[in-house]
């Protein structure tokens, strides 16, 4: 008898409840990858995303085989998949982690109804998150929609399991046919992107265990101070791994919290807390997608659905391009096309001037984000969205609206970040390096700038931008004020 170990997007073997429920089992394990981007409800994994999912696939692939086993890779619907697998091998149960995207419940659904038809029972176990979604509510049963009673209700409730270390051996099932990795073209066609990818990134559970080693030695102690600096290197780097599941949040949580009662004598002390409230946010988002699967389409606050939105393609190139004549937005822009990965604070200022400098509706920065993010993740990704544009759960007051000059000015005192994805303004004075077009034409000639040359000229007067942005919420309200009295 054989049990499928079906991997959906938690590609690790150590502390995995599915590798553990299935090697309980005690009987031969068939590990097997489905590629069902027709099942993800369009929202198949981005070119970024795919970029990693192969490495990652490729890293545990490796590992299985270290361990006498072998990854299977196969595409098609997940039910249909699965049950021909397990006619196949003779397989009567499939074991696999809980995923909370609406696509994914569904398809699990999907699963269980095939299989079980088929005479095979099933085991869906807990998934990448601390809690589960349906068991984490408020007083009165409904879901979070504030982070901050959330997050005390996560700290108060949460029991870890005992961690579960990786297999030194997996007994082998029969063999059966699989696909080519390499056939499944995950890896993108443009080599200054790939490239970049690869210089920036290690996939794979490896390469996770090493990040989260780096940051409990090197950045966790100062994190809370240096996690706003884009300059620096004060941020853990974990999200792809966390996304992808070659870490879980189960690990990260215990580790930290032990490095922290190591050194402070506190789980808490330390960068420890400000570090566990942003799994927590992950987590946050997670719960907000399963109590309002329309998150990554439609505001979760219904009176920004009448948001006189400007339709401003050129505008949104010039953002997606780093292009805007606004460093901090161009070199967060640059830094995301280069490696995959932006840095948290400049997520929220690049968010903000598309938002509301340039009145182009959230959707359309979430979808590249989608696409360019090693990390994109749907809940992350459309909650973030969602609180910068003011339309989501605990959401930022849609009348913030962050200057990108001061904004730089703070977080990034020295210029660094834009030197180093700006390489044109190099040249610039730290007092001018976030507003260029402030320096004299003397000062910009000596550092080798000339607007609308080497750098363009600000797309958009921020000052008026605002007023514009300010008059937008107020014509939104309005409207869905008066539509709701009608």
């Amino acid at each position: 008898m054989t049990v499928i170990l079906w991997l959906r997007r938690d590609l690790r073997l150590h502390d995995n409840p599915a590798v553990a429920a299935a090697m309980a089992t005690g009987q031969p394990v068939l590990p097997v990858h489905v590629r069902d981007d027709e099942d993800a409800g369009g929202h198949a994994p981005g070119g970024a995303s795919r970029w990693w999912l192969h490495g990652s696939l490729e890293s545990l692939a490796a590992d299985f085989e270290a361990r006498g086993n072998r990854l299977v890779l196969r595409t098609g619907p997940a039910a249909q998949v699965l049950a021909q697998l397990a006619a196949e091998v003779g397989a009567r149960q499939v074991v696999w982690t809980r995923r909370y995207e609406p696509w994914a419940l569904v398809q699990a659904a999907s699963v269980r109804d095939r299989l079980q038809a088929a005479g095979a029972s099933c085991r869906e176990g807990g998934g990448g998150l601390l809690h589960d979604p349906a068991e984490l509510r408020t007083g009165s049963g409904g879901p979070y929609r504030v982070f901050s009673p959330f997050w005390r209700a996560l700290r108060e409730r949460l029991r870890l399991p005992p961690e579960a270390a990786a297999p030194a051996h997996i007994p082998p099932a029969a063999k059966v046919t699989s696909e080519d990795l390499t056939d499944w073209g995950l890896r993108p066609t443009r080599p200054d992107w790939a490239g970049g990818l690869r210089d920036a990134w290690r996939p794979g559970e490896a390469g996770a265990a090493s990040q989260l080693a780096r940051f409990l030695d090197d950045g966790l102690s100062g994190y809370r101070t240096q996690r706003d600096i884009p300059g620096r290197d004060g941020t853990s780097r974990l999200s792809p791994h966390l996304h992808f599941g070659e870490i879980g949040p189960a690990q990260i949580w215990r580790a930290v919290a032990g490095r922290a009662m190591a050194d402070f004598g506190d789980p808490w002390g330390g960068g420890a807390e400000s570090f566990l409230s942003e799994i927590a946010w992950r987590e946050f988002s997670q719960h907000l997608l399963a109590a309002f699967p329309d998150l990554p389409d439609k505001p979760l606050r219904p009176e920004f659905g009448a948001m006189p939105w400007r339709d401003a393609p050129d505008e949104l190139a010039a953002w997606t391009r780093g292009r805007t004549g606004f460093p901090i937005v161009d070199a967060g822009m640059r830094q995301l096309w280069r490696t995959g990965w932006m840095h948290n604070r400049v997520r929220m200022i690049v968010a903000s001037f598309l938002v509301k400098d340039l009145l182009i509706p959230w959707q359309a920065g979430e979808a590249w984000f989608w696409d360019t993010l090693v990390d994109a993740d749907l809940a992350s990704n459309a909650a973030s969205w969602q609180w910068v544009a003011g339309s989501g759960a605990d959401a930022a007051p849609y009348f913030r609206v962050f200057n990108p000059v001061s904004q730089g000015r703070k977080f990034d005192p020295d210029g660094a970040y834009v030197r180093r994805w700006v390489p044109e303004l190099a040249g610039l004075s730290d007092a001018f390096i976030h507003e260029p077009w402030a320096a004299s034409p003397i000062e910009r000639a000596a550092a080798g700038v000339t607007l609308g040359l080497d750098y363009p000229n600000p797309i958009v007067d921020h000052a008026a931008a605002r007023v514009r942005a300010l008059a937008a919420l107020e014509t939104s309200r309005n409207t869905a004020g008066a539509e709701s009295q009608d």
